[in-house]
């Protein structure tokens, strides 16, 4: 995704420049990022945050502040690795500007769930959240229960599920991004910005999961399938199993906003990402096939790891660079991701 961040950068400084600055009696001016993971894409956006505002405060005639920055995500997060991508601290912000490669902030990791508080109240000028609203708290509960309409059979994703299925995590996305606007709206300073980015669809049907059925269900479902078809995997197993990820509309977005209240919209868009997809050679069918794998492997591996085990696992993820390599040619073409943008301040 580090393509996508970075080419969303100008509407993240475009936020940042409608962000009333914070008021000289205050020395430190705080980011915290949301769902942060463990890789270059998260000190990247930090780092230009930072630059930006340094350079907002250069532009109004004042001294710049430290900076704080909070990494947030979930406990078993790989923390670890994100601090040694860190470059080091300066000594001095003036270090940091001339040296180019220092830090130019203090860095704390805050682990814990966004769906629900993380920080004392009025203490975050910036929140910042890329790629990591779709995932769901939980698989909606009535998906899992073979006694409800819900319940998704032979699937382990929503698109093209029935309309009960696809209801269900609607409405899970919803209750969650609420729970999170709530959140944020008691830890967000007044005069603060939030900037979230997660993936979307043009479509308002919530079982057309658009770009996120290549990741997620296509090619990855037809893998498991082929397990259960196989007698390596029985189908209990596999409809145990569900992604817990969830591409919204705007409209969905913009419903949970509006009926929160406690955020005012400045920008809310879908943006084009483009193909998620790493490939030197678009016209060599294994390297799409193992593009592919390495994209879903890397989103959702620890959760089927978790689910099925390491073999079994592998299995999956041979069957799925298998499919994938027939179809390359349409993977290139069309495979195409879309992503819900919002910059929303504080009422």
């Amino acid at each position: 995704m580090g393509r996508h961040a970075r080419s969303m950068l100008h509407i993240l400084e475009e936020a940042l420049d409608k962000m009333t600055l914070p008021s000289e009696e205050e020395p430190v001016l705080t980011i915290a990022d949301l769902g942060c993971s463990c890789g270059d894409n998260t000190v990247f956006t930090v780092g230009a945050i930072v630059k930006h505002m340094v350079g907002r405060y250069e532009g109004a005639g004042r001294e710049a502040p430290e900076f704080q920055a909070f990494f947030a995500d979930l406990p078993s997060n790989d923390f670890n690795t994100l601090f040694q991508l860190l470059p080091p601290p300066p000594s001095s912000l003036e270090q940091c500007l001339a040296a180019g490669g220092s830090r130019s902030y203090f860095a704390t990791a805050v682990p814990g769930s966004f769906y629900g508080r993380l920080f004392p109240a009025r203490s975050a000028h910036v929140f910042h959240s890329a790629f990591s609203l779709h995932w769901l708290s939980q698989v909606p509960e009535s998906v899992m229960d073979k006694r409800s309409t819900a319940w998704n059979e032979g699937r382990i994703f929503v698109h093209g599920s029935s309309e009960s299925t696809a209801m269900a995590y609607k409405r899970q996305f919803q209750q969650d991004l609420a729970v999170f606007l709530r959140s944020r709206s008691r830890e967000i300073k007044v005069a603060g910005c939030m900037f979230l980015v997660c993936l979307g669809r043009t479509s308002p049907n919530p079982s057309d999961q658009g770009g996120a059925a290549y990741l997620f269900g296509n090619h990855f479902e037809d893998a498991w399938n082929d397990l259960v078809e196989e007698g390596l995997m029985d189908a209990n197993k596999r409809d145990s199993f569900n992604i817990p990820v969830y591409a919204p509309s705007l409209e969905d977005f913009r419903e949970v906003v509006e009926a929160e209240g406690s955020f005012a919209v400045k920008r809310l868009e879908i943006f084009r990402g483009g193909t998620p997809l790493v490939v030197g050679h678009p016209g060599d069918p294994v390297e799409v096939g193992r593009a592919l794998v390495n994209t879903c492997r890397s989103v959702c591996g620890v959760l089927v790891d978790a689910h099925l085990g390491e073999s079994l696992s592998n299995e999956v993820f041979k069957r799925l660079e298998r499919r994938a390599t027939s179809h390359a040619k349409q993977l290139v073409e069309q495979l195409e991701l879309f992503h819900v943008v919002a910059s929303l301040y504080l009422r």
